[in-house]
């Protein structure tokens, strides 16, 4: 039996609100990997419409995962590993995201709906309002054994939750 291929890019998935970007950018940097906020991937119109209270269609999403999709294969064919967040709720989102690519491994950041709501209740200035937490619980897919998504617990601090990131993909920090 052969070794599982080394991890080349994480991506950080979750609901909006459960720490992806606090917990990839400390990933990120605890390793000196490269880093990439999903946000930034997302188009005017999609940021818009969020910010306007209206959860994306599938195909609002759909560039926008091809954008993540192309970062995602940039770093693996240039050799320069990193991490990058997007909520990837769906199993075809995560499919079109880590399928396929073996040194892609998908960390979920699970939560408590309240608690996450009460996280975004605090959180000042992003376009993704708690209105719209529902929607994402709602499309939510859970992962299946066979998708091998590490399933994080969200009740830790967030260094903590690096820490077991780094454990249990037998990742090396930099020193």
């Amino acid at each position: 039996m052969s070794n599982p291929p080394e991890t080349k890019v994480v991506l950080i998935a979750g609901v909006s609100g459960s720490g992806k970007t606090t917990v990839g950018g400390m990933l990120a940097e605890r390793l000196g990997w490269d880093y990439a906020e999903a946000d930034a991937f997302h188009s005017p119109a999609n940021i818009a419409k969020m910010r306007a209270g209206h959860p994306l269609t599938d195909a609002d999403r759909a560039p926008w995962l091809r954008a993540i999709a192309a970062w995602i294969d940039d770093r693996l064919s240039s050799g320069r590993p990193g991490v990058v967040t997007c909520s990837a709720l769906k199993r075809a989102y995560r499919d079109e995201l880590a399928g396929g690519r073996p040194a892609v491994r998908t960390v979920l950041l699970d939560g408590d709906r309240d608690v996450i709501a009460e996280r975004m209740r605090r959180r000042h200035g992003h376009f993704f309002g708690a209105g719209l937490l529902d929607s994402q619980f709602a499309d939510l897919e859970r992962p299946a054994p066979d998708e091998h998504v590490l399933t994080v617990p969200i009740t830790d601090s967030p260094e903590e939750t690096v820490d077991r990131i780094i454990k249990a993909l037998d990742l090396s920090p930099k020193h």
